[in-house]
């Protein structure tokens, strides 16, 4: 047992465990048995020393997010990937923790995530399309020249590796707000300066005739805003994460009626039969629980950690290893503090799901789902989006 967790190393010495076992009368069946947990084991063992320092290590975490939340949080954001949570799961415990995440903001942000007035501000270098380098030269053009004054004027003081589609996302996720006109009108805007045909030569000559005015006919064209909805899906597109909120707020109604939220779930008796729904935080399959499935989902309150028995971890698979959002019914276990769903029945958050209550596998014609922005619409192309979950097993 080492931390280079090796099975191939921990099965050289199978054949000295067999005869010792031998010596001492235990048949080689149990002996076998017994030694496929140990090898289980130590894929996730350590020596006390290493438990002491773990130890310590949750201490000072609960410390610094206790007295240093803004900076607690912003290190986690810069030190990804790590851990048991995402940057999704993540950014929510800070807000429910008293900590905001703001969107990046092109004179705002720095390269990395920074605080912010006691909040996270995320960096540049977030964004997708973009890399630590072009984040770098548009941080330190600015700190240069002064503040961008409109989208034309950044357009134009960009760097030229910065391409029109990372420009695009840096206007879907809020980045540009500051320059007061709608995101559509901002992306409006980056379609007129930097065509999307464009070569790369045509892209260079484009931000040059940007020194002069922009005098298009149609450069003034209002456009509305994005809907709440419009706004995560994009967040979650370019960012893999939302700081707008939970994506569960958006489709309760498309919910089950009797889901119940996490917050509630103290408040129930033991073996209480409970409903719950959210997004995949994690799915571990430890080799030393005998087939169990251990699933953290989250949802607008907080997580629900869900136990999947090997028989219904058999029936229910395909939705148990790749549903981004889960329904699951089962029964409450309460010990001692802690609560867990012992899972019966587990299923994918479709789009029909609230009409299977009547029998129906599929919205009836009247349903919500020919509505662009109802719940139902938002829950089928949230899951295109959802972020990957943790998993282990």
């Amino acid at each position: 047992m080492s931390r280079r967790r090796s099975r191939e190393l921990m099965a050289g010495f199978w054949v000295e465990f067999k005869d010792g076992a031998a010596a001492r009368g235990v048949p080689e069946p149990v002996a076998q048995r017994v030694f496929t947990h140990v090898i289980a084991f130590s894929e996730f063992g350590f020596p006390k020393s290493h438990a002491a320092a773990f130890g310590l290590l949750a201490y000072q975490s609960a410390w610094l997010r206790h007295y240093h939340p803004a900076e607690y949080y912003t290190a986690l954001f810069n030190n990804q990937p790590m851990g048991f949570y995402s940057l999704d799961a993540l950014g929510r415990d800070a807000k429910r923790n008293g900590i905001s995440i703001r969107l990046p903001d092109v004179n705002g942000s720095d390269i990395w995530c920074s605080v912010e007035a006691d909040t996270v501000r995320i960096g540049l270098g977030f964004i997708r399309d973009w890399s630590e380098e072009t984040a770098g030269a548009v941080a330190a053009e600015r700190e240069r020249h002064g503040p961008f004054r409109s989208l034309g004027d950044f357009v134009r003081r960009a760097p030229p590796q910065l391409k029109r589609t990372a420009i695009e996302n840096l206007v879907w996720v809020g980045g540009c707000d500051g320059f007061g006109l709608t995101r559509r009108e901002l992306l409006w805007q980056v379609g007129l300066s930097l065509p999307p045909k464009a070569q790369h030569g045509d892209e260079a000559r484009g931000r040059r005739q940007l020194e002069l005015p922009l005098e298009h006919p149609h450069e003034h064209l209002p456009f509305g805003g994005l809907q709440v909805n419009e706004r995560m899906l994009a967040e979650y597109a370019v960012l893999g994460f939302a700081a707008s909120g939970h994506p569960l707020s958006l489709m309760r109604e498309a919910l089950p009626s009797d889901v119940v939220q996490s917050d509630r779930l103290a408040g129930l008796a033991h073996r209480a039969r409970v409903e719950v729904a959210g997004l995949v935080v994690a799915r571990q399959r430890p080799e030393t629980a005998k087939g169990v499935v251990f699933v953290l989902l989250e949802d607008e309150a907080g997580m629900v950690n869900v136990i999947v028995r090997p028989e219904v971890y058999e029936r229910d698979r395909v939705a148990v290893r790749g549903e981004p959002f889960l329904w699951i019914a089962g029964r409450l276990a309460k010990d001692d503090g802690a609560l867990n769903v012992l899972a019966e029945e587990v299923r994918g958050l479709q789009s029909g799901m609230r009409n299977a209550e009547w029998g129906m596998d599929k919205p009836p014609q009247d349903s919500a789902l020919r509505t662009p922005n109802s719940p139902f619409s938002f829950l089928r192309t949230m899951r295109s989006v959802a972020p990957e979950s943790k998993d282990w097993g």
